[in-house]
């Protein structure tokens, strides 16, 4: 994808802050995809007191994706100040206009009125917590995503994978997958419509946010789309003519 195709993509900005007491370090990766089929997350931060052990699940993660961990002391036992801060930061960032939209990780439902205030302001704001999130928090979402679903997703595609190893254990060993293919896996997931395809600059809209450093060239091809172009065993695609231009369009094969 070329520079110009980069800069011409609508890119919103999302702020996407976390409540460490009530998300899961295991699926920050899949809560980031999430977040990313929205807009471009500029804004990654998760609040908590981290001078406690139960947030040392979330220490070895946070550097990899890049999120800042933002420190909220408990002043006073059984009470969580976590919410107060990430409410401020929240207020301070819709008022600056820096984003456009915000992703709020919590199953608590003291954010709800945080929500409401958000979308009051014209912003849109999506919600990503478990089933056991009060309905008032969801409602006051425009987009909410259970994090049960999440796991579900990750498990389902750990399960088909297994049974493909199975079913191919007694079959001349493949190829090796490509060295890209997680990233872009990833990425397709992020971008992919409802019929399954997805337009090519917008899946590489997701492989930017997922690596920056993500470069065709890395694999051999000066363009992404010649770089999905040779992965014919993974990956079907077409084009389309629209005013005048060619778009591509990616579909993952079963």
């Amino acid at each position: 994808m070329s520079e110009e195709q980069i800069s011409s993509l609508v890119r919103h900005k999302i702020a996407i802050l976390m409540d460490g007491d009530n998300a899961q370090a295991s699926l920050l990766p899949q809560i980031l995809a999430e977040a990313g089929k929205y807009g471009l997350v500029t804004v990654r931060r998760i609040y908590g007191d981290w001078t406690t052990s139960n947030m040392n699940s979330w220490k070895d993660v946070l550097n990899f994706h890049a999120v800042q961990p933002v420190q909220q002391f408990r002043y006073t036992v059984g009470k969580n100040s976590t919410d107060s801060a990430m409410i401020i930061d929240a207020m301070d960032l819709l008022h600056s206009g820096v984003v456009e939209g915000f992703c709020l990780v919590s199953s608590d439902s003291d954010y709800t009125r945080l929500s409401t205030r958000i979308r009051e302001g014209g912003v849109f704001v999506m919600g990503i917590g478990a089933k056991k999130t009060p309905k008032p928090f969801v409602n006051a979402c425009d987009v909410f995503v259970y994090t049960e679903n999440l796991e579900a997703e990750n498990k389902a595609t750990k399960a088909r994978a297994h049974r493909k190893d199975a079913t191919k254990k007694d079959e001349p060993k493949p190829e090796p997958e490509p060295e890209s293919m997680p990233l872009l896996r990833r990425a397709f997931e992020m971008a992919v419509q409802e019929d399954g395809w997805t337009r090519l600059d917008i899946m590489g809209n997701a492989l930017y946010q997922l690596d920056p450093g993500f470069d065709p060239r890395t694999y051999g091809h000066r363009q992404l789309s010649r770089l999905m172009a040779s992965y014919k065993e993974y990956f079907q695609m077409r084009t389309q003519e629209i005013n005048g231009s060619t778009l591509f369009f990616v579909k993952m094969k079963e």
